[in-house]
């Protein structure tokens, strides 16, 4: 209906133009939208108000020029000029009626369009360090960013889904370090476990798959191991400096290959591990890119040869600093620390070096609201290099707060005290996951409530949308029980029979859907679509408390059933979107 108005303003545009009243080299393309208020209409256009300059003209006597140049249609009746020019146009009941043949013969594809043309876009999401499995935290990104990319796709975007693997920093070396002293543990060692080390049981089952399958074959004595670092880290020590310690002796008793092992068995399990559980979240990418490639191919070198060449790099104390407060940063960053080893931000700059050559016209990084502080400094590093900033968006996921039993569970990845997103998954289910994590805008924080997201009632909305569809497929099993043929007739055949409120507003909602994607797709927002389905689920119930759908009268009947079916295509379209399911029983 959006795209039918605009068709009669654009063609009165021309008409104006035609006639001399708007040059055309002046026109500007008016924004056409939902009327905020019911009494006002059903759609108003800016046309008059946008134009008037180019028109040398009042914006409320264009208007009057602009009413006058409007095709004539059935789907219209009513326009009316408003305030200072608006023109508010009245859609006829037939209107709307007419798009329900249009979502019937669509099925799936109801709702996608070609807005993106092709472009490619790439979409990076979760990317958590490989040192612990995925906990409800990382859900909402995962969810939120799987939505997001889905949403791309479904306007015409060419999406490319990417999960950026860290597996060369600090972070991984703590945990081969980690692993390797539970390892110890298991083989008799007595130690005193660093404080800052990974704790979670699962380093305990690392450690053990490593015993079983290799005996003693890594085993050190604990004094050889501490030999010169403290068996226990002093009160108010330097914690950072011990586990750096113990890291830097468990590679040289180890030797490079060795300690190679153990690190990449710790990598690997966890990143099976979190593959596996993004898997059955319903998460899936294109690429899994490794951090470690970039060092290894050189990227990481011509990245920092790229900045110094141009003039953006200095030395001082011994390290290299990229100048980024020459670009909007709050202070300059090291890229080359005085020990000769690159920064994990110095591999971020290659990273987005390298997305940007890979040739994606728009790059998406989903991070958790944590990093806020990464977003200046490598939109930064991307200026300094001659690129456009402005091809990365950055959009910042706030944590999910846990609650269950009304009380906040407190997480953290190295003490091993939070709670997984598997266990999420198998407490609510992946359903009322995917849908509760999308409820709100990204960087808004989320209270997850496990015992409204386990409910079967109205106020639980995954359950009150899912409901929706389910009870449509009811009528259907109703009427094939009692031998009634609910095939729905071809083209508009007995729509005028929907009259009723209930039916009226119902269509109305439905014919909000493709807008409701482009929309939530263009701002990144798949909480908009999640607000629709829970509108539309409400007016379906509505209607359905109010009216029967198997009445005597085959024309009603028949009427009824095509927007019943409509309603279950859009439910069902939108539900996928979200990557939940569309249940037939409940």
């Amino acid at each position: 209906m959006k795209s039918h108005i605009a068709s009669l303003v654009s063609q009165a545009l021309e008409q104006l133009v035609a006639d001399q009243v708007i040059a055309a080299d002046a026109l500007q393309a008016p924004v056409i939208e939902r009327a905020r208020d019911a009494s006002h209409g059903d759609f108003a256009t800016n046309a008059a108000m946008l134009n008037s300059k180019a028109a040398k003209m009042r914006p409320r006597d264009l208007a009057e020029k602009l009413v006058a140049a409007l095709p004539a249609s059935d789907m219209i009746v009513g326009v009316e000029i408003a305030g200072p020019g608006f023109i508010n146009f009245r859609v006829a009941d037939s209107g709307y009626r007419s798009l329900l043949p249009e979502i019937l013969h669509q099925g799936h594809s109801f709702g996608r369009s070609t807005l993106g043309a092709g472009r490619r876009v790439q979409v990076e999401f979760v990317s958590a360090n490989p040192t612990g499995p995925l906990h409800v935290g990382h859900g909402r990104g995962a969810a939120y960013g799987a939505v997001v990319a889905d949403l791309l796709d479904a306007v015409g975007y060419e999406v490319h889904r990417e999960y950026y693997v860290n597996d060369a920093g600090r972070q991984m070396d703590i945990l081969a370090t980690s692993v390797w002293l539970r390892y110890l543990e298991l083989c008799g060692e007595a130690l005193v476990f660093p404080s800052n080390g990974y704790k979670g049981d699962y380093v305990w089952d690392i450690a053990a798959t490593l015993h079983r399958e290799h005996a003693d074959a890594y085993r050190h004595m604990a004094d050889e191991v501490f030999d010169g670092v403290p068996i226990d880290e002093p009160a108010g020590g330097d914690k950072e400096a011990h586990i750096d310690a113990l890291i830097e002796r468990a590679k040289k008793l180890l030797g490079d290959n060795r300690y190679r092992f153990v690190f990449e068995t710790g990598l690997n399990v966890i990143l099976d591990d979190i593959r596996d559980d993004l898997g059955l979240f319903g998460v899936f990418y294109q690429a899994w890119y490794s951090e470690r490639s970039l060092v290894e191919s050189g990227a990481v070198n011509r990245a920092i040869d790229r900045l110094r060449d141009a003039g953006h790099l200095y030395e001082k104390d011994g390290a290299w600093w990229f100048r980024s407060t020459d670009f909007g940063d709050e202070k300059d960053r090291v890229v080359i620390r005085d020990n000769g080893q690159s920064t994990y931000f110095a591999s971020d700059i290659a990273y987005h070096m390298d997305k940007l050559d890979r040739g994606f016209d728009r790059v998406i990084d989903i991070w958790g609201a944590d990093h806020h502080g990464y977003v200046p400094r490598v939109k930064a590093a991307l200026q300094a290099m001659g690129e456009d900033a402005a091809r990365l968006d950055v959009l910042l996921v706030q944590f999910a707060v846990l609650y269950r039993g009304g009380e906040k569970v407190q997480m953290s990845t190295r003490s091993g005290e939070f709670v997984t997103l598997r266990e999420l998954r198998k407490e609510v289910g992946s359903d009322a996951a995917r849908f509760f994590y999308v409820m709100r805008k990204c960087e808004q924080h989320m209270d997850f409530d496990l015992d409204l997201a386990k409910s079967q009632s109205s106020d639980n909305p995954v359950y009150y949308v899912q409901y929706a569809h389910a009870r449509i497929h009811a009528v259907l099993r109703q009427a094939a029980e009692k031998l009634i043929d609910v095939s729905p007739s071809d083209g508009e055949g007995n729509l005028d029979r929907l009259v009723e409120r209930h039916e009226i507003d119902l269509m109305k909602t439905l014919s909000r859907y493709p807008e409701v994607i482009e929309t939530a797709a263009c701002n990144e927002e798949p909480h908009q679509l999640t607000h629709y389905l829970r509108e539309l689920a409400n007016d379906f119930h509505t209607y359905y408390n109010a009216h029967q759908f198997l009445v005597d009268d085959a024309a009603l009947r028949d009427a009824r059933i095509k927007l019943i079916l409509a309603t279950r295509e859009v439910l069902r379209n939108g539900l996928n979107l979200l990557g939940v399911s569309a249940p037939e029983q409940m």
